[in-house]
């Protein structure tokens, strides 16, 4: 049994959790044992009896346009499946789903961004912003979760004037598991409950430190259905 279903069964606090993870260099975030309330807030259903977060991930969108990919990869069964996991760094894509995504993210930049490879991983040679990069939507049932160029792409190293930054999602070789880790999730509140909460947008008690977000969910009762609220310190 789970801690949330623990402390649930005891009455101590609802069987739901809240967390966003802060995504800038110092880490943390907070973690909350009860709903965040907003009125502006999205619901994607879990689908239910998982081991797992499980999504019904129907279709992914760059620039706008569906990609031609089989929506039954991303259906939940026994090898498939789309999870939310915060306990993943990066972020993992259905082996079949990848290449459509790279080419289609490669065909929506300009010509002149070098594309480079670096351990096998799709990359570019940036020097000016990643604004020329397109927006990529996952389109869940119900909600579609919109993710920027920074949702996406990793920097790792320098080459002269410009930077390289490499697209973050992989692929697990003979599998189709899409998993949604740490990249995608950052910067954005998850509910998990019978519903996954998506806010597309970063709240601003997301991305302020740790303390001012911290102080400010507390003294704001409206935005809460519980009294739990932890800071997520690093280091």
């Amino acid at each position: 049994m789970s801690v949330i279903s623990q402390l649930s069964s005891q009455g101590i606090a609802p069987r739901v959790f809240s967390h966003c993870l802060k995504g800038d260099s110092n880490g943390g975030g907070l973690l909350v044992l009860g709903e965040i309330v907003e009125p502006n807030i999205i619901y994607s259903p879990l689908v239910p009896s998982q081991p797992h977060y499980n999504l019904n991930l129907l279709s992914i969108s760059v620039s706008g346009q569906v990609l031609p990919i089989d929506s039954a990869i991303f259906a939940t069964s026994n090898n498939r499946g789309t999870i939310i996991d915060s306990g993943t760094t990066l972020a993992y894509i259905a082996e079949e789903a990848y290449n459509p995504f790279i080419n289609a993210i490669t065909a929506a930049i300009p010509q002149s961004v070098r594309s480079v490879l670096s351990r096998g991983n799709q990359c570019y040679l940036v020097t000016t912003s990643l604004d020329m990069f397109p927006q990529v939507s996952l389109n869940f049932a119900g909600a579609s979760l919109v993710l920027g160029p920074q949702d996406y792409l990793i920097k790792q190293y320098y080459i002269g004037d410009g930077s390289v930054w490499c697209i973050g999602f992989q692929k697990i070789p003979g599998q189709d598991v899409t998993i949604l880790g740490d990249l995608v999730l950052k910067d954005k509140i998850f509910a998990h409950h019978y519903h996954i909460i998506l806010f597309p947008p970063p709240r601003l008690y997301c991305i302020m430190n740790s303390h001012e977000s911290y102080n400010m969910l507390k003294n704001r009762t409206e935005f809460m259905k519980t009294t739990h609220i932890f800071k997520i310190l690093i280091g």
